[in-house]
């Protein structure tokens, strides 16, 4: 029986640039980090709300792969947040860009999306 999601794994292009970009503009605390020299490679944990959920990992000359939330694998990575307009004010405001507000035809709930530095495709839910 699976009891839960444990953790995402993503890989970046920018180890930094992305380090910033989850640590100092989407506000993930960092659990630990490592560099791992066998495999050229950073590996940084990463908590959401206090919950470990994240690894972000960095290789050499990882290959790319589409992130449109259209293609084929997993569509994107959905955050729950109390105050949809106060996350998207907070996230234009380090000069992330993010979609119109949609509404969610099933529950009623307010949705957008916005990209990662390497085009993830990201989900602001309101809960």
């Amino acid at each position: 029986m699976f009891l839960r999601i444990h953790h995402l794994a993503i890989i970046c292009s920018s180890y930094e640039i992305s380090k910033d970009f989850y640590v100092n503009k989407l506000g993930f605390t960092v659990v630990s980090e490592a560099y791992r020299a066998e495999r050229k490679s950073w590996k940084l944990d990463l908590a959401v709300n206090g919950i470990y959920q994240i690894e972000l990992f960095s290789f050499e000359n990882p290959p790319a792969r589409p992130s449109r939330p259209e293609a084929q694998g997993l569509r994107h990575l959905a955050f729950e947040v109390a105050d949809i307009e106060e996350e998207i004010s907070r996230l234009n405001g380090h000069g992330i860009i993010t979609e119109a507000i949609r509404v969610d035809e099933f529950t009623g709930k307010r949705f957008t999306f916005f990209a990662d530095p390497d085009g993830l495709p990201l989900e602001l839910y309101e809960a």
